[in-house]
Formats: C-alpha cells, sequence, structure tokens
C-alpha cells in the first residue's frame, strides 16, 4: 500500500513538472492546443533564454476575463515575473495581440511598433498613407511604420486556412520575429533553425498575395472605367 502510495505521489510530481517546464514559453494556450506548435515555442523560447537571460512568453486566449484589459491581464502576469520577461499575448474574442515587458530596457532589444504593424512593406505602406494621411507627420508615420509579423497574417483572408491554423502562423512568426531582433542585437545564434528567414519567406508570400490583390483591383478599375467610357460614348452618338 505504502508503494502505491509513493507511486502515485512519484507519478503526480513528474506530471506537475512535467506539466510547468512544457508550458515555460507557451505560458497559456486556449485556442491552438497543437503538440507540434508547443514544442517548437519551448524549443526556441528556451533557446532564447538559455543564450541571453530573456524570458519570451506567449499567451493565447479565447478571451480576457470580464473587466480587464489585456495590459492589466499582462501585468498582473509579469507582475509575478523574476526574471527580464517579454509577453506576446493574443485574444480571439477580444480581436486584440499586445506586446508587454517588466523591464522597459527591454525594448531596445526589439521594435515594438515594428513586430505589431499592420503594413509589411513600404509599397502597402504608400498606399495606405495615400489614402489614410491627413498630414505630413500621418504620412510619415505609416512610411516608416512597416515589417509587421503578425497582422498581416491574421487579416489574411482564406477558406482553405482554419482559424487555428492562421492564429498559429500569425503568433509564432511574431514570436519568432522578436526572438530573432533579440539575437541579432545581442549578436547570438538560436540554432536548431531559427536563425533562417523563414518568417521573412512567409511574408513574402503575403505581399505577393498583397500586391497581386492590388494589380487586380487596378485592372477591375481600368475594365469599369474603359466600360463606362465607351458606353457613354455609344449613349452620345445615338442622340
Amino acid at each position: 500500500m505504502k508503494f502505491l502510495t509513493r507511486g502515485l505521489f512519484a507519478l503526480i510530481l513528474i506530471t506537475l513538472f512535467q506539466t510547468q517546464l512544457f508550458a515555460e514559453y507557451l505560458y497559456k494556450d486556449e485556442i491552438i492546443h497543437n503538440p507540434k506548435f508547443n514544442t517548437q515555442i519551448e524549443e526556441l523560447g528556451s533557446s532564447l533564454y538559455n543564450k541571453t537571460g530573456i524570458s519570451l512568453k506567449l499567451i493565447m486566449l479565447k478571451e480576457l476575463p470580464n473587466d480587464m484589459s489585456m495590459y492589466q491581464y499582462e501585468k498582473a502576469i509579469l507582475d509575478k515575473a523574476t526574471e527580464p520577461t517579454i509577453l506576446l499575448a493574443f485574444s480571439e474574442m477580444n480581436r486584440a495581440v499586445d506586446i508587454e515587458v517588466n523591464d522597459k530596457t527591454l525594448y531596445k532589444y526589439f521594435d515594438k511598433e515594428r513586430v505589431l504593424s499592420p503594413v509589411t512593406s513600404y509599397v502597402q505602406a504608400f498606399i495606405l498613407a495615400i489614402d489614410y494621411a491627413r498630414t505630413w507627420d500621418d504620412f510619415k508615420k505609416l512610411m516608416s511604420n512597416t515589417g509587421g509579423s503578425i497582422l498581416p497574417l491574421l487579416g489574411v483572408k482564406s477558406k482553405k486556412m482554419t482559424l487555428e491554423t492562421k492564429y498559429s502562423a500569425a503568433m509564432f512568426n511574431g514570436y519568432l520575429d522578436i526572438a530573432q531582433q533579440i539575437a541579432k542585437k545581442k549578436d547570438i545564434e538560436l540554432g536548431h533553425g531559427f536563425d533562417s528567414d523563414t518568417n521573412q519567406e512567409m511574408l513574402f508570400y503575403l505581399k505577393v498575395f498583397f500586391y497581386g490583390f492590388i494589380i487586380y483591383a487596378i485592372i477591375m478599375y481600368l475594365k469599369r472605367w474603359i466600360y463606362k467610357r465607351r458606353h457613354k460614348d455609344e449613349t452620345f452618338r445615338e442622340r
């Protein structure tokens, strides 16, 4: 009986230890539940922490607790952190993505605005600036805010892509982007294939998709303009 009790106690300890270890960097996941995604985040987070001492944590929430903002939720977690910590958080129902730190000096290792930018390239920024900028300062701000690695992927609409796939691709891309920026500033290699430009390749295809859409829209606009012009001329001749 004592043997069974000890065995059960040991099993509980091992399970708790493995769960805690596994959830070290994927701090909370209420959406993806994909072992491969978990493994990738843990491997990347562990490599970054072992080589820089910076803990990069990811949170995937279905919805924020009642009467709690994203900042309040992040702060409650960061207040408990005892080491330099960066928190990348996503809430599906609140449609919110944010990055917070428990030490402001951590911002010198990565560009928060760039990671969270909805724009991937200068061409896209220029098009948006032409449409939305009201002042020269607005124009310059939109033009300087490029290279987003999360929001452009979250904004992709595809019938072939499930929400879970889109969320995991976007959040891993952002997580990798932050880790790579830190690694570059610290002049270290992350290893395990995380130093390649996989996320940039993904954004390249996104840009191709975006530009293709823009070209298609321009062609359709020209066709409609030509159609109206011809019909206008025909109506004029009939008169």
